[in-house]
């Protein structure tokens, strides 16, 4: 399968603190990929290492590969060109405290500054594919933060495809959300993966199961160090893992 993020021997540091050690990992293109594990074992770490945003913390050493579309994002991204082209979801809805219209059109003024017929265009086409366009076509300059809990996360997904990006890292996206939200962002999910590679950190093994094509299991060593134990196709890991201590934390023995 067509690989867009290939990672090798990577390992980092917080200061002295070893977080993630030795890991290796293909993450297919227009697939999900779920990332699972008990808490602290570097799967958020893991996730902000794929858009750099672990570059804001201090502190933060790196070694390994890490190459998205064949290149080196450290040698050959900018930043923030990187992130465009790699877009984040937060695990807590974070709307900027402006109308929805702007939410949208932020991303776009500040890479292209588009005309503005093109730019209702980017928000009519984003707010369609996250499933809201249907519930806020009429209250467009309305501010986002009148929106439900679930319309914001929505708002906030569509704000990432606004601006064209290949891959969308989502943090536990619908942990703060109830359950007919969380089915919202998970067909949404199932649906962005026919035009987008997405890569999901969750908690919720079920949730995992229902909307991943790949699972990445991560646990913590003696050493408080997180490590990949192993990944494949979710089916396979649900119901015939390698190894007996993925079994043991899907099957609810520890974690």
């Amino acid at each position: 399968m067509n690989a867009v993020f290939e990672i090798r021997g990577l390992n980092l540091w917080y200061g002295q603190a070893h977080a993630l050690k030795d890991v290796d990992l293909s993450i297919p293109r227009n697939s999900i990929t779920a990332f699972i594990g008990p808490s602290g074992c570097g799967k958020s770490t893991f996730l902000r290492v794929l858009d750099r945003m672990n570059d804001l913390v201090d502190g933060v050493r790196i070694t390994g590969k890490v190459n998205f579309d064949g290149k080196d994002i450290y040698q050959h991204y900018e930043a923030m060109e990187l992130r465009r082209k790699v877009g984040m979801v937060f695990q807590k809805p974070n709307p900027f405290p402006m109308s929805i219209l702007d939410n949208i059109a932020y991303g776009p003024r500040l890479y292209g500054s588009p005309n503005k017929h093109d730019l209702m265009e980017i928000v009519e086409r984003t707010l369609r594919q996250a499933s809201l366009w249907d519930e806020v076509k009429d209250r467009l300059h309305k501010n986002a933060l009148s929106l439900s809990g679930g319309q914001q996360q929505r708002l906030c997904i569509a704000r990432t495809l606004a601006v064209n990006p290949e891959v969308i890292l989502m943090d536990e996206p619908t942990s703060a959300l109830d359950p007919i939200s969380t089915t919202h962002i998970e067909n949404l999910m199932i649906e962005l993966k026919k035009k987008y590679t997405i890569v999901v950190v969750t908690h919720n093994m079920q949730q995992a199961s229902r909307v991943s094509d790949v699972t990445c299991f991560f646990l913590i060593d003696e050493q408080r160090c997180g490590f990949l134990v192993e990944s494949g196709n979710t089916e396979d890991m649900f119901f015939k893992p390698r190894d007996k201590r993925t079994e043991d934390y899907i099957s609810g023995k520890f974690g």
